[in-house]
């Protein structure tokens, strides 16, 4: 019996990924930050079983897939998941799925990323008309396991920090904790910090033990253009500083709108960086 005919590119946006095999796919599910509840995971695992081959996969992107779906069963599957608030994901040239650590619950976490995860996906998740793909990341720190350099945007959060020179008495244990080199250094008895290269993780706070390094706020790094794939390329750290999370959720705006604007069909964020020039997207971003 012949297989049917599908619209690839239509079902494609609306998470269903086709397989090799005839009438099979694969449903991508839209999972906002990597948290799925314990409820959702027991229909979950009810959907795999009755409508897949009894598993799913876990995609590198905090992703769940649930593969060898026929076709037929497709609208079932979707009613099934709609009973847990689960719904199918998106694939194509637009907004994907939010990715996120766990922030605040991390000993490192200076940001509530799963919150800001929620608010970004409200916002901008499966936004169309974009020239390719483009994912989200959002990290709580600088030690940056959700890898927002490869994001076509990442965000990290960082500490904004104070300095006390009077109460410090030159241990050099900030230095020692300081993981970039040429950051701290002890000269002529005084501390010297070059803040160019801080990566603002907060360690020296860590390591004061007379509070002479405090943190007083946070805040949010930009990196933009990230891609893995055939053609990797490291995103590029913006220099915009960002304080309130209201600037950040501008900024995301004016960031897809340039790249809307700006992309040609099928070119990646980076690539657009590449070919008209960082420099215009940090003119284009100050101006508002």
């Amino acid at each position: 019996m012949a297989s049917q005919q599908y619209d690839i590119k239509e079902l494609k946006a609306g998470g269903l990924m086709k397989q090799k095999e005839p009438d099979l796919f694969s449903i991508r599910l839209r999972v906002v930050g990597g948290r799925i509840d314990v409820a959702q995971l027991q229909v979950l695992a009810e959907v795999a079983d009755k409508y897949g081959q009894g598993h799913v996969h876990l995609t590198t992107r905090q992703g769940v897939e649930i593969p060898y779906v026929n076709f037929k069963h497709v609208e079932a599957l979707r009613e099934h998941l709609a009973k847990a608030e689960l719904e199918f994901g998106a694939c194509g040239p637009r907004v994907r799925t939010i990715t996120a650590c766990q922030g605040e619950a991390c000993s490192h976490g200076m940001i509530d990323c799963q919150k800001l995860a929620e608010k970004i996906d409200e916002r901008v998740f499966g936004r169309s008309g974009l020239p390719h793909k483009f994912k989200v990341g959002i990290t709580g720190c600088p030690n940056a396991c959700i890898k927002p350099q490869e994001n076509d945007l990442g965000i990290m959060g960082i500490a904004v920090k104070s300095f006390d020179e009077e109460a410090c008495d030159r241990c050099s244990l900030c230095v020692h904790a300081c993981p970039v080199p040429d950051t701290l250094s002890i000269e002529d008895e005084k501390l010297v910090f070059n803040e160019k290269n801080c990566v603002s993780c907060a360690a020296c706070v860590a390591a004061c033990p007379n509070d002479a390094w405090q943190i007083v706020g946070t805040g949010y790094t930009l990196f933009v253009g990230g891609k893995m794939g055939k053609r990797p390329r490291f995103g590029d750290r913006l220099s915009i500083q960002i304080s309130d999370e209201d600037h950040l959720l501008r900024l995301l705006d004016e960031v897809i709108e340039w790249y809307a604007a700006n992309g040609n069909k099928g070119e990646r964020f980076g690539e657009t960086i590449d070919r008209v020039g960082l420099d215009k997207l940090a003119a284009a971003l100050a101006t508002h």
